[in-house]
């Protein structure tokens, strides 16, 4: 059974940091290609960022590029969500999600996504 378990979010002011973690576990996380989405109240569900399986490709959306940095330690078959200069607009539930194994493909769309976590709220406050 695969699962994917968010953690680290919460509250926090504008302008500090939060760092998000994704365990995964019920297969070969290393060979996976993941990514970051969000969904604020009201929205669809966004793309944030994402990272190869070969971890040689990174990717986010504009917004958050230069403020946020996505790694993985393929030991502890997790990922990470670094967040830097959190503005209000950050506001929303982050879900980690993994793409395919050894491919990058269709890294930014959601349907190219296979297994989600079940999410978690981060809220940002001025």
């Amino acid at each position: 059974q695969v699962q994917l378990v968010e953690s680290g979010g919460g509250s926090v002011q504008a302008g500090d940091s939060l760092r998000l973690s994704c365990a995964v576990s019920g297969l070969t996380f290393s060979i996976w290609s993941m990514g970051w989405f969000r969904q604020a109240p009201g929205k669809e569900r966004e793309f944030v960022g994402g990272i190869s399986w070969s971890s040689d490709e990174l990717h986010y959306m504009d917004s958050v590029e230069g403020r946020f940095t996505i790694s993985r330690d393929n030991t502890k078959n997790t990922i990470y969500l670094e967040m830097n200069s959190l503005k209000p607009e950050d506001t929303a539930i982050y879900y980690c999600a993994m793409n395919r194994p050894y491919s990058n493909y269709g890294m930014r769309e959601e349907r190219s996504y296979n297994y989600w976590g079940q999410g978690v709220q981060v809220t940002v406050s001025s």
